[in-house]
């Protein structure tokens, strides 16, 4: 079995988040870079199939040279090969169609993806990825179970946890509750010298045109002050939500 796990390279979430040139560029000026977490929970899914069913693992990103470190780190993980399409990801259809494209003639038999990245959270990739191929797919999957060509598979709800199955091969938008935090693997030294001798390959881009153009970017307003209600002053209470928060 083949399985295909796609890496997207985001902002460590304690970085001091600016824009500059007019609020239409991220600064990344200082920033420190790490695999979205999301993908990360599916990677070390993909590496415990791999010692289960022993499975090739590889993975793919969709970006510039800068993303090469989380792409080592994801071989010094556990994965076998890494592929990168050299070009700055602007849209959701883009990355879609780069990695479509790239498995195309791959014979992948699971293709795994955080069902969204923490930066711009579309929650898109992975659903195209599965229409462009023409694959069975299973958005915020939290369980997973594969056996030779077929899979078990829970995904949440709004309402709870629905249970699926059917066979390969399969795109999932994967999620905390594939693995836990505390399951993650850290590389090892020996991990790290054996993923400089693990192939990197980098693939031409063939989807330059974007459908989307980003015109500026914004902050979230500061917080207000927190105002203080006497708790037997109910009518005060009430005012405020109604008349300030207009919540009620």
């Amino acid at each position: 079995m083949k399985i295909l796990v796609c890496i997207s390279s985001v902002p460590d979430t304690t970085s001091r988040i600016n824009f500059i040139e007019n609020e239409t560029r991220f600064d990344k000026s200082g920033i420190q870079y790490v695999i979205n977490p999301n993908d990360e929970f599916g990677l070390t899914r993909a590496i415990w199939l791999k010692e289960k069913e022993s499975c090739e693992v590889h993975v793919i990103c969709v970006g510039k040279i800068d993303t090469d470190p989380i792409l080592r780190k994801a071989l010094a993980i556990g994965a076998d090969q890494a592929f990168r399409v050299d070009t700055n990801p602007v849209d959701a259809n883009q990355v879609a169609r780069e990695i479509s494209d790239f498995v195309k003639d791959k014979e992948y038999n699971l293709i795994i993806a955080g069902r969204e990245s923490i930066d711009y959270n579309g929650g898109m990739v992975p659903g195209m990825i599965a229409t462009l191929i023409n694959a069975n797919y299973v958005s915020n999957c939290v369980s997973l179970e594969v056996s030779q060509s077929n899979f078990k598979a829970t995904r949440e709800t709004d309402g709870g946890k629905e249970e699926i199955s059917g066979t390969l091969p399969l795109v999932i938008g994967g999620q905390k509750g594939l693995v836990e935090e505390s399951d993650l693997i850290i590389p090892n030294m020996r991990g790290i010298m054996m993923s400089r001798k693990k192939p990197l390959t980098i693939i031409e881009a063939k989807y330059q045109r974007c459908q989307t153009q980003t015109v500026k970017y914004e902050k979230l307003p500061p917080k207000g002050e927190v105002k203080l209600v006497n708790p037997e002053k109910i009518d005060d209470l009430i005012d405020l939500l109604h008349n300030e928060a207009k919540v009620i």
